[in-house]
């Protein structure tokens, strides 16, 4: 059989136009700077998390990454901006449990869906919270006492945390109803501000992420009676879990996650996967994340996806067992 040569060229030509269609089908990510969304202030989990990532992904992609830090509505703000984002993988989110999950079950009308609006990426990094008293209001050492303690006090126990509807507010809400104590709620202007608070006597027991009372523990300011973690934790080894404890089906984790506009392409969204958990396993990445009090993960987007619908729903529970509803 022959094949005249302009026949041939014909259909070297053919098949060239169909790799180039298939080829330019697929979109190019990334094109220009990719924008993190940032839900909170400066210097929080979110923004810590961001910049670890970005800096370390700016140099494997070749584009800059830029930090956009979005406070406003307990980010709720931010989160609906990354749901009118294009979905091109250039406008992304690095947020919080309380973004992601806490928002949908607190608020009447948060203005987005957590699940529904976005792609997931992967869950980034957690941190279990740390049940502490301040030793001169809270004169306790263990979970027994503390919870004898609480229940002579009716009335007069207080607890700070960073906001209203954040993780600690809402594990101190599971506790109650897991151990049938009571705690009023003084919301703070962020996980620093709850730390002075304690460390001023104002109250007396909160739930706190590890990284921001570490030293105040360390230094004996403040006592961990246990850790929200599955297992101990090395930064604080002697102080129990809360199975360990006593009370069992307590493992709860504040955590950081990123999440893309929904509609992303799936190539897309795979390149944006494999470049964030690329980042957040770098050596030089995990370690000083790490260092900071969190346990990186980088997971599948489905694993994450997951994770989040069973965190919604949980939560969820909690919040409508302690009648809060957020306008």
């Amino acid at each position: 059989m022959r094949i005249d040569r302009r026949a041939a060229l014909g259909l070297a030509l053919g098949a060239a136009g169909l790799a180039a269609g298939r080829a330019a089908a697929q979109p190019a990510w990334p094109s220009k700077p990719v924008t993190f969304l940032v839900p909170f202030a400066p210097g929080g989990a979110s923004d810590i998390t961001a910049r670890a990532i970005g800096t370390r992904m700016a140099q494997a992609i070749g584009q800059s990454v830029v930090v956009d830090n979005r406070p406003a509505a307990n980010g709720q703000a931010a989160a609906r901006m990354l749901a009118r984002s294009a979905p091109d993988g250039h406008t992304v989110m690095v947020g919080s449990i309380g973004v992601f999950a806490l928002n949908a079950v607190l608020y009447r009308n948060p203005g987005y869906d957590p699940v529904t609006d976005f792609t997931p990426v992967t869950l980034a990094v957690t941190t279990p919270n740390v049940l502490v008293v301040n030793p001169e209001v809270a004169p306790v050492n263990d979970l027994p006492g503390l919870i004898a303690w609480m229940k002579s006090k009716p009335g007069e126990v207080f607890h700070a945390t960073s906001g209203i509807g954040s993780s600690p507010h809402l594990t101190m809400e599971l506790f109650n109803q897991l151990t049938g104590t009571e705690a009023t709620h003084v919301p703070s202007r962020g996980g620093a501000a709850a730390v002075l608070d304690q460390l001023a006597g104002r109250v007396q027991v909160s739930f706190q992420g590890l990284g921001s009372i570490i030293e105040a523990v360390r230094d004996g300011k403040l006592r961990a009676i246990l850790v929200t973690a599955e297992r101990r934790i090395p930064m604080l080894p002697n102080v129990p879990t809360a199975a360990e404890a006593g009370l069992s089906d307590f493992v709860v984790s504040s955590w950081q996650a990123m999440m893309a506009p929904r509609g992303l392409a799936a190539p897309v969204q795979a390149r944006l996967h494999a470049e964030t958990v690329a980042a957040l396993r770098d050596p030089t990445v995990a370690t000083a994340l790490e260092a900071a009090g969190y346990s990186v993960v980088g997971n599948s987007a489905a694993e994450y996806a997951a994770f989040q619908r069973a965190e919604v729903e949980r939560w969820r529970r909690v919040a409508t067992a302690a009648r809060i509803v957020l306008d």
